[in-house]
């Protein structure tokens, strides 16, 4: 038996649970979490905003290591360090013949799958977003994992998992942000906050973070802003009062929500790039009129897990991270336990903080 959070359905509390795992089959990998983020997904996931079949585990930003590996599996052997990977390319859809791995269209189906079962009555559980990091141990797919890059702390390396990927792909593969270019990131959580190092890495020359909360500014300063701006109805205008009346190059939104969303476009410069990260509801409609699409001439883009490929893409975070580039340390605000998520989750809704990370 092992201890996890487990969502009983949409809309309910997590419970903190004792599960029955079964040992890994063919092309499985068992794994012992060092650590897992609390990521605002998993927030969607609760309250229904993201559907996946429940009950689950849930958890997608984790790292720890290989306790026994099924049949067949020989890219990891026991004792190994992993990053777990959330979505696993198939490498046979259309999305994925266009090397387009980050929109691969059979990523989650092992979401769907029944993984292991509640030890009080028996019943199904499934993975989450595939891979359950809320929980002392896992069993996954072999392709949900990577080994860990060397000379990092798994603790740490759980935050390559998601955070990471989206906020450094966010820059450098979606807004593909140049030396010298001016970007505003809106929302100052754990994706925003990776978001600020990697604009920085990038070379950027201003780089404006927008939170609703004045007590992040020393947070996001840490993270690489130049600027800080309390997000207001004149959000925009103070932008491009920044930036020479211009607005910024690259505006990254970090949040999900249409007035944010709408804000980013509007910070941006003509012929700018507007990336947008944040999941948002149905409900968010965003409205655009066709002479300010033609006048502004910018590009509105949409970033699924920061377009990036996992495989390809750790090796190269891995560099930055040991060159001091790249501080994992300066997304998360509060280590906790498993019990903690409820609180996490409310400190998310609340607008507080960077990245809890639940460690185990």
């Amino acid at each position: 038996m092992v201890r996890a959070a487990v969502l009983p359905a949409v809309g309910s509390p997590l419970e903190i649970a004792d599960i029955d795992l079964p040992e890994p089959g063919p092309g499985q990998v068992r794994v012992k979490l060092a650590a897992a983020g609390v990521c605002h997904s998993d927030l969607s996931l609760t309250n229904g905003t993201m559907r996946v079949p429940v009950p689950a585990v849930l958890g997608h930003e984790g790292a720890g290591t290989v306790v026994s590996v099924g049949e067949g599996v020989t890219h990891v052997a026991p004792g190994d360090g992993v990053v777990l990977n959330w979505a696993p390319a198939c490498g046979k859809c259309h999305a994925c013949s266009l090397g387009e791995v980050w929109l691969c269209a059979d990523a989650l189906t092992g979401a769907g799958s029944v993984y292991a079962r509640r030890s009080d009555d028996g019943s199904d559980l499934h993975p989450g977003l595939n891979v359950a990091a809320f929980a002392e141990e896992t069993v996954v797919a072999a392709n949900c994992v990577l080994r860990a890059p060397e000379g990092v702390p798994l603790a740490d390396a759980a935050l390559l998992g998601c955070a990471v990927l989206t906020g450094y792909g966010a820059v450098h593969h979606s807004a593909r942000v140049r030396e010298g270019e001016t970007v505003a990131v809106f929302g100052v959580g754990g994706v925003g906050l990776a978001t600020l190092q990697a604009a920085r890495i990038a070379g950027a020359s201003k780089i404006i973070a927008v939170d609703v909360s004045p007590e992040k500014e020393e947070l996001a300063r840490r993270a690489g802003a130049t600027d800080y701006v309390v997000a207001s109805e004149t959000t925009a205008r103070e932008i491009r009062g920044l930036t020479g009346k211009q607005g910024v190059d690259v505006a990254v939104e970090c949040v999900g929500r249409a007035v944010t969303i709408r804000t980013a476009w509007e910070s941006t410069r003509r012929g700018g790039r507007t990336t947008v990260v944040g999941i948002g509801g149905k409900d968010q409609q965003v409205t655009f009129n066709a002479l300010e699409l033609f006048h502004f001439g910018r590009t509105l883009s949409g970033c699924v897990y920061g377009n990036s490929d996992p495989a390809k893409d750790l090796p190269v975070l891995a560099e930055h991270i040991r060159a001091g580039r790249l501080d994992l340390s300066a997304l998360v605000t509060e280590r906790i336990a498993l019990d903690g998520i409820p609180a996490a989750f409310d400190n998310m809704v609340a607008g507080k903080g960077g990245r809890a990370l639940v460690v185990f």
